[in-house]
């Protein structure tokens, strides 16, 4: 079929022929307006957005052609012409991908273009979304197997190793050749010069952060965004609760309450305490900030996991363990001890075609989930 240059970019096909059989007159101008937004900002920024480095014509050109493919798969599941794609549609697509009879390095390339989609809305149209895939595919081409979880066992050791992590012993129980020592340690841990090493340091040493964090993380099965959206009121320790304002979600749905076990809420009781006396954290909402005094993001609590994770000696070789492992096991484990519906709210997880089979979960239950588990 030959196109119109009013339905290209550059060459690249706005409205595809296969498009065209979904959309009525008016909904073909509106896609092909949204396409050709998409084309123009992925040839021009995509690859990076702060430099105006657009992807390669033959990137742009295939993906294109895949996004396609993933807004007519979600039309036909859906029955209707939309353009407000999810990450729970792109979550269902990779789902559809992994039972069809491909390599893994073509769903890669699909999972890639769905990425970018992503990119674009946040990019270009200060859309919240960030998309963590459930099911992630690499490249090359290896057996399709779902991410690792963590064991029970594995979630106990995970717990002891948060508390265990970075701790020195108290100033006063060493001797002084000890305590020269620790603070060598101390100096090349907190990069500070060993004369400036004091007391507070000591203190700091055995802070309640990465435990809160971790022990949080399990209880709640927080995501990545989650980690990095966290806020002080986030935290009732009165009731043992998370309370996630909708707009603060990570998919921006509803409001969450979300239960966590009576010792994590000590935790982060004590966190919150001890948050106080830091500097950096003055006048700011978040509950969590790294050493540059930035909210976690993706990377930098992958840090965190793999350095509790190392601790515990769980292994991170033979293993696809990663902070989604943590999610997995939670939603895994409150399913066996009460349900689905309770694990849907526990993981905050709304996806249509699995709330359809939801009851009602009430906190009290996911109380008695968390308190089951590891």
């Amino acid at each position: 079929m030959t196109h119109s240059s009013e339905n290209k970019v550059d060459g690249i096909v706005l409205v595809t022929e296969d498009s065209q059989e979904y959309l009525n007159p008016r909904q073909e101008v509106t896609y092909r307006q949204h396409r050709r937004e998409l084309a123009e900002w992925m040839l021009g920024l995509g690859k990076n957005p702060e430099k105006a480095e657009g992807y390669s014509y033959s990137t742009v050109k295939n993906r294109m052609n895949r996004i396609d493919l993933f807004y007519r798969f979600i039309w036909n599941r859906k029955g209707r012409y939309t353009q407000s794609l999810t990450t729970d549609d792109a979550d269902n697509w990779m789902r559809h991908l992994a039972r069809q009879d491909m390599k893994e390095s073509t769903k890669n390339h699909y999972q890639k273009a769905a990425k970018t989609l992503f990119k674009w809305k946040r990019c270009a149209r200060n859309k919240n979304v960030e998309w963590e895939p459930e099911i992630k595919y690499s490249d090359p081409s290896t057996t399709y197997t779902p991410r690792d979880y963590l064991t029970k066992d594995d979630r106990r050791k995970l717990r002891e190793a948060a508390m265990e992590y970075g701790s020195v012993p108290h100033y006063n129980s060493v001797t002084p050749e000890e305590r020269e020592r620790w603070k060598t340690y101390l100096s090349q841990r907190l990069q500070k010069p060993k004369d400036e090493i004091t007391m507070k340091d000591w203190e700091k040493a055995n802070s309640f952060k990465y435990t809160s964090m971790i022990h949080t993380a399990l209880d709640a099965g927080l995501r990545p965004i989650e980690i990095k959206r966290s806020n002080t009121h986030w935290v009732d320790t009165e009731n043992n609760v998370l309370r996630i304002p909708r707009e603060e979600s990570s998919k921006n749905r509803e409001n969450w309450i979300v239960a966590i076990k009576e010792e994590t809420g000590q935790i982060l009781k004590r966190w919150l305490n001890e948050r106080k006396t830091r500097e950096k954290y003055d006048g700011r909402e978040a509950l969590w900030l790294t050493q540059y005094q930035n909210r976690y993001n993706k990377d930098s609590f992958r840090d965190v996991f793999r350095k509790i994770a190392k601790e515990a000696n769980l292994d991170l070789e033979d293993r696809d363990l990663t902070p989604y492992s943590i999610r997995h096991s939670t939603a895994t484990y409150v399913a066996e001890e009460e349900g689905l519906a309770v694990a849907a709210q526990q993981c905050r997880h709304k996806s249509k075609r699995t709330t359809e089979k939801y009851e009602h979960s009430s906190t009290t239950r996911q109380q008695d989930a968390v308190n089951n588990i590891d």
